[in-house]
Parts: structure tokens; C-alpha cells; sequence
């Protein structure tokens, strides 16, 4: 009997934990669950009208999003077999793009607001969100093949 194989959603949970306690070099989160490990990644319905809009950017907020996107060029890496790598540029109030770049094919570009308030109500909606991404992404490096090849 063989086994199914993961559902993506569960596979990029599983990169994000993983790039979460990669992160860890004096491994202080190794105690940790992995749903204590995707708590910050979590808000309640209240919880961003609590965070003010116009403040200087968290720099946990900065790694969070980070994490989140080294595990979305992981999974992009993973459904395309190309080297993948992420950019995140933020300005100071949390305003800016994060991009996930094949070769030279730019194949995510997410224009990002507000960076303190990133978060999402359920792991479920994290998973969805990121298979949405991996696949627009997976789709650019598929229609441009000869560009994502390339080697800057």
C-alpha cells in the first residue's frame, strides 16, 4: 500500500515550522510545539484594530515575514526543481514588496502594507494563501521557462 502524498497546504506549514526553528541558532525554541512555533503568525479579530497603523515596523514582525517568505521559495523550489530565492524590501512604517525570484524571473511580487498586522485567523488560512502564491509562481516559471533558467 503506498502512501498519499502530503496536501501542499501541509507541506508548506511543515517548511514554515522549519524555516521557523532554522532561524534559531542557539535552539531556544526547540522546546517549543509547532503550533506554539505558528502562534505568531496568528490574530484574532481584534487584534489588528490593537495595532496601531502608523508606527515604526517590529523588527518580529520583519522576521515573521521573512520566515513566511523563505517558506514560500521553498515550496516554489520544491514544484518547479529550480533554485529559488526571496527579497523583502520594507521602508520603515512597514510598506514595501516581497519577491520570489527564479533565475531572473521575477516570480512573485507581493505589495506588502502594514507589515505589523500581518497575520492570518487560522493555519488553514496560511496554507491557502501560500499554495496561492507557490502556484502563480510555479505558473510564471512554467510560461517562462527560458528566463527562469537563466542565471543572473
Amino acid at each position: 500500500m503506498s502512501r498519499s502524498p502530503m496536501p501542499l497546504g501541509e507541506l508548506f506549514v511543515k517548511d514554515l515550522v522549519g524555516q521557523v526553528r532554522a532561524a534559531d541558532s542557539y535552539g531556544r525554541l526547540d522546546r517549543l510545539t509547532d503550533a506554539q512555533l505558528l502562534r505568531p503568525y496568528l490574530v484574532t479579530p481584534q487584534a489588528p484594530d490593537e495595532i496601531p497603523l502608523m508606527c515604526m515596523v517590529d523588527p518580529a514582525a520583519v522576521e515573521r515575514l521573512r520566515v513566511f517568505f523563505r517558506a514560500v521559495a521553498a515550496g516554489v523550489e520544491r514544484a518547479t526543481g529550480l533554485v529559488t530565492d526571496y527579497t523583502l524590501d520594507l521602508d520603515a512604517e512597514g510598506f514595501g514588496r516581497a519577491l520570489v525570484v527564479i533565475g531572473r524571473l521575477v516570480a512573485c511580487c507581493e505589495v506588502l502594507r502594514d507589515v505589523n498586522r500581518f497575520g492570518f485567523r487560522t493555519v488553514e488560512l496560511i496554507a491557502q494563501y501560500a499554495q496561492r502564491l507557490i502556484a502563480s509562481a510555479a505558473d510564471a516559471a512554467t510560461r517562462y521557462p527560458e528566463v527562469a533558467r537563466e542565471q543572473p
